[in-house]
C-alpha cells in the first residue's frame, strides 16, 4: 500500500470456480489442460479429415467436397493457433508484463477466426460461385460419400469432447450449458464447439449437394452446397471474431457479479461505501478488481490496512478466480462535498 492510500495483491492461479463464473470468468481448476485436450482432439481429427476430403473432392470433381476440404484445413490451422494461444497465455506475470499474458490468447484466437474466414469461407464461396457459373463434370461420388461418413463420425467425436467439457463446467457453475458457451471467455473451447458444429452441418450440406447432382445430373446443387458452406463459415468466423474482440477491448464482469463484489466490500469493518468499481476479465480463470473505497473517517491507518486485507480475503473466498485486487481509500461523496464547501 503506497502512502496508505491503496492496497493490492497478486495471487496464484485460481483453484476453484467462483460465483462470478456465471459470466464464464472461471472454470474448473483443471480447465486449462482440459481445453488443451479438447483442441488437440479437434486438430487431429480435422487434419485427417482434410486430406480425405481433398482426395475425394479431386476424384469426384465435387466443389462441395473441395470446399469441405478447405473447411477442414482452416479448422486445423485454427486449432494450431488455439494451442499456441493456450500455451502462451499460461505464462506467469513478469516484470515486463505485470498483469500476465492472459489476454494473449484472445489475439491468437482472433487470428484463428480470420483463418476460418479466409481459409474456409472465402474459398468455399469462390468455388461455389465458380461452379454455378461455369458448371462442373460430376465423377463417381461413392468415395465422397464414404469420406463424408467417416468425417461425420470423427467430427462427432471431437464435438462430443468439447460438449462434455462445456457441460461439466456449466454443471459446476450451475448455469445452462448454452449460457455458459455463449458467455465463456475460454474461446478455445468455444471455437472447437462452434467449428465442429459447423463442420457437421457442412458435411450434411455437402452430402445434399452430391445427392442433388446424382438425381438431377446437374452440378448446380453442388455449387449451392459450397456457397452455403461458405456462408456458414463466415458466420462462425464473425461470431468468434466478435467474442475475441470484446475480450481484447476489455469485458467487465456481469452486473450480478459486480453487485456481489460491492456486497462483500461494504460488509468489511470500517468500509462505508464503494465509490467506484472497475472489473475486468483477463482470461478464463483471471478476474481483475479495482475499487475506490470510502472508509470510516475515524479509521486509523492500521484499521484501513487491516480492512483492505480482509476485503481481499473475502473476495478471493467468494470468487477464487480473482487474481488481482486493488483498493484505493477515497473520500466519500459527502466528505468531498463538505471539503469543497469549506474551500
Amino acid at each position: 500500500m503506497s502512502d496508505e492510500r491503496s492496497h493490492g495483491g497478486v495471487s496464484g492461479a485460481a483453484e476453484k470456480p467462483g460465483a462470478a463464473e456465471e459470466s464464464g470468468a472461471a472454470e474448473e481448476s483443471d480447465g486449462a489442460p482440459e481445453s488443451t485436450f479438447t483442441v488437440v482432439v479437434a486438430a487431429a481429427a480435422n487434419l485427417g479429415i482434410a486430406l480425405a476430403k481433398l482426395v475425394a473432392g479431386l476424384i469426384s470433381g465435387s466443389s462441395a467436397m473441395l470446399s469441405e476440404a478447405a473447411h477442414s484445413v482452416a479448422d486445423t490451422v485454427t486449432e494450431v493457433m488455439l494451442l499456441t494461444a493456450l500455451k502462451r497465455s499460461a505464462k506467469p506475470a513478469d516484470e515486463g508484463h505485470p498483469l500476465g499474458y492472459g489476454a494473449e490468447r484472445y489475439i491468437w484466437a482472433m487470428l484463428a477466426s480470420v483463418a476460418t474466414f479466409v481459409g474456409g469461407a472465402v474459398f468455399s464461396l469462390y468455388d461455389g460461385i465458380h461452379t454455378l457459373v461455369q458448371g462442373e463434370e460430376l465423377g463417381n461420388p461413392l468415395i465422397s460419400y464414404l469420406v463424408l461418413v467417416v468425417a461425420f463420425l470423427l467430427e462427432g467425436f471431437s464435438l462430443r469432447t468439447g460438449l462434455r467439457q462445456v457441460r461439466r463446467a456449466a454443471t459446476v457453475l450451475d448455469v445452462p450449458a448454452p449460457h455458459y458457451l455463449r458467455r465463456t471467455p475460454d474461446t478455445a473451447v468455444k471455437a472447437v464447439v462452434m467449428e465442429d458444429s459447423a463442420a457437421l452441418i457442412g458435411l450434411v450440406l455437402a452430402a445434399g449437394g452430391l445427392l442433388g447432382g446424382q438425381l438431377t445430373g446437374s452440378g448446380m446443387w453442388d455449387g449451392i452446397a459450397s456457397v452455403l458452406i461458405g456462408v456458414l463459415l463466415a458466420y462462425v468466423a464473425w461470431v468468434l471474431g466478435r467474442s475475441n474482440a470484446q475480450l481484447l477491448i476489455g469485458r467487465p464482469l456481469p452486473e450480478d457479479v459486480r453487485a456481489g463484489i460491492r456486497e462483500e466490500l461494504v460488509a468489511v469493518p470500517h468500509i462505508v461505501d464503494v465509490v467506484e468499481l472497475t472489473t475486468l476479465i483477463q482470461g478464463p480463470r483471471e478476474m481483475f478488481i479495482a475499487a475506490k473505497i470510502d472508509f470510516r473517517d475515524a479509521a486509523s491507518a492500521e484499521q484501513v490496512e487491516q480492512s483492505c486485507e480482509e476485503a481481499e480475503r473475502r473476495l478471493r473466498e467468494r470468487y477464487p478466480s480473482v487474481r488481482r485486487v486493488y483498493l484505493d481509500p477515497t473520500p466519500g461523496r459527502g466528505q468531498r462535498r463538505r471539503t469543497a464547501e469549506d474551500g
